[in-house]
């Protein structure tokens, strides 16, 4: 087995809180937000390496939320708390986790609670219909 799956085998054996779809899908987030909304990246301190832009707490969970939508519409916040995530604060954890095991990096200025109270799941994810009464 490779590094990098024994890694996240290991992650999943340790940290039980979130599915393995949850890893994925916030990695799929990220790049869908580098990819897709073009989000500017900030540069990390002191480095000239252009592989070392990374985006804020608060953009990527932005994006996700975006991504979530885009992928699973009404039924975002039903997938994602399936898989363990009920909030911001558990993207922060799942980055955090997988900057542990360095499937992601952080910049001196990153910290987790940057993912905390970003957006509401519920107003996030929740269909909204308004209806209209054009009777004339």
């Amino acid at each position: 087995m490779n590094e990098q799956v024994l890694a996240i085998v290991e992650l999943l054996q340790k940290d039980q809180r979130y599915h393995l779809e949850a890893y994925q899908f916030v990695r799929e987030g990220l790049a869908y937000a580098q990819k897709v909304m073009k989000l500017p990246a900030t540069k990390e301190e002191g480095s000239e390496n252009p592989q070392d832009h990374h985006l804020t707490g608060q953009q990527l969970c932005q994006a996700i939320k975006e991504y979530a939508l885009d992928q699973y519409g009404f039924m975002a916040k039903t997938v994602l708390n399936n898989w363990g995530v009920f909030s911001t604060s558990d993207f922060g954890e799942i980055v955090y986790n997988l900057i542990r095991i360095r499937e992601m990096r952080k910049s001196k200025s990153d910290r987790r609670e940057d993912f905390d109270d970003q957006f509401d799941f519920d107003d996030a994810f929740q269909p909204r219909f308004e209806i209209s009464s054009d009777a004339s």
